[in-house]
């Protein structure tokens, strides 16, 4: 068995200022609006980026190996700053690195647009990745501070922001191709409005101090184990969950032969199911537990890529990434969730080990689907991602302490 017994004892090691002491529930809700609304921002940049990559395929001319080979720019761009996020998230406060990373999270998102061969949109893109990592420890983090002041299971509804601002997203991104809108036109827009939803919301962001005193160790010192079994429960989710971003529209476009708009049918299945599972997600983990959600939620995301693999029609793909989307939905708000309450390890320094191992599954899922699909083809790329989530349900069931 895998030994995280730490998830029976767990608290939140955080020492909150004053104002947050006898907060009113009025106050409270705003913080919790707040919060959700940098999730949703967030959600919504990466969903705008995914809403026109195969359009940018198309224009740029790249094959699906070529754009396997730049989609490794997202994860190499995480990979440099991996060491040391969760150090400034915890050295100036997620509530400044938040607003200082989503801001130039906006910027590199309209940069994207203006790419014009192969190398300027892998330098873009390596750029996205690194305001991505920083914004996503820093947003987690306050996530996690939020869920404490509310004594209660709220993370799975924080991600559902996000899933919900990727549906957003692509509905944004039909009305974009619609108006025939270049992707920097597009970027542009949805930065601008990421942009006010920040001035709004920015000063009821949660100020915190890590209590924890953490031990200066090497940089590449070995992690909590306990982190590293969540990382990869995550790693397994996020492959899946990055592969529908990235090629649910080349699918639907190449293998199921979608018409015209219903290229982009997919995705958007993929990311209501994903969206609705995810506010629902704390109600069921609360009256089934959280092993029962996991084990379920891994065999739905194998069940639903399997039958797009065996019946790539129209109908039933759309069925199978909804199957995939409400299966996604609660395993990394869960895994995050239970990360930030390690008593051993700050929050954003156990978020960033957590979120890191699990973001290489969504990272580099993507690229790896591109080579693949350049060996073979894309349906057999689909069913190799689909054992994946199989391997969740078997880790969630060796570890005793998820209940």
């Amino acid at each position: 068995m895998i030994d995280l017994n730490f998830l029976e004892k767990s608290k939140t090691k955080a020492k909150f200022k004053k104002q947050y002491r006898d907060i009113k529930i009025s106050y409270l809700n705003r913080i919790r609006w707040a919060v959700s609304m940098f999730y949703f921002g967030m959600g919504l940049c990466f969903a705008t980026w995914a809403s026109r990559i195969p359009d940018i395929k198309t224009t740029l001319q790249l094959s699906e190996g070529d754009l396997g080979t730049i989609l490794f720019a997202l994860p190499f761009g995480q990979l440099i700053i991996m060491p040391f996020s969760g150090k400034l998230v915890s050295r100036f406060g997620s509530h400044r690195m938040l607003v200082f990373s989503l801001l130039f999270y906006v910027f590199s998102l309209t940069n994207i647009g203006l790419a014009n061969n192969a190398w300027q949109l892998s330098a873009a893109l390596f750029v996205f990745g690194i305001f991505g990592n920083l914004s996503n420890i820093a947003v987690n983090t306050q996530g996690v501070y939020t869920e404490v002041l509310f004594k209660k299971t709220i993370m799975s509804s924080f991600h559902g922001m996000w899933s919900f601002a990727g549906f957003m997203g692509a509905l944004v991104g039909l009305v974009m191709l619609a108006f025939d809108l270049t992707p920097y036109i597009h970027f542009l827009i949805v930065g601008g409005v990421v942009f006010l939803m920040m001035a709004f919301n920015f000063k009821f962001l949660i100020k915190a101090k890590e209590t924890i005193k953490v031990k200066k160790k090497k940089m590449f010192s070995k992690p909590d184990s306990a982190l590293i079994w969540l990382g990869i429960i995550g790693f397994c989710s996020m492959a899946s969950e990055g592969v529908m971003f990235d090629w649910s529209g080349v699918y639907f476009k190449d293998v199921v032969k979608a018409p015209g708009p219903l290229v982009i049918l997919g995705y958007i299945s993929f990311m209501i199911m994903m969206a609705g599972g995810r506010f629902l997600g704390d109600s069921l983990i609360r009256k089934f537990g959280r092993k029962n959600v996991l084990k379920i939620s891994g065999i739905m995301i194998s069940t639903g890529l399997f039958i797009a693999v065996f019946f790539p029609f129209i109908i039933p793909a759309t069925l199978a990434f909804m199957l995939v989307g409400l299966g996604v939905s609660t395993i990394v708000p869960t895994v995050y969730s239970l990360a930030g309450k390690n008593p051993n390890v700050s929050p954003s320094i156990a978020l960033t080990t957590v979120s890191s191992v699990s973001f290489l599954g969504f990272l580099l899922g993507p690229p790896i689907i591109g080579y693949i699909a350049e060996l073979s083809n894309l349906r057999f790329s689909f069913a190799f991602i689909g054992v994946f989530g199989v391997l969740i349900a078997f880790m969630v069931s060796k570890i005793e302490a998820i209940e």
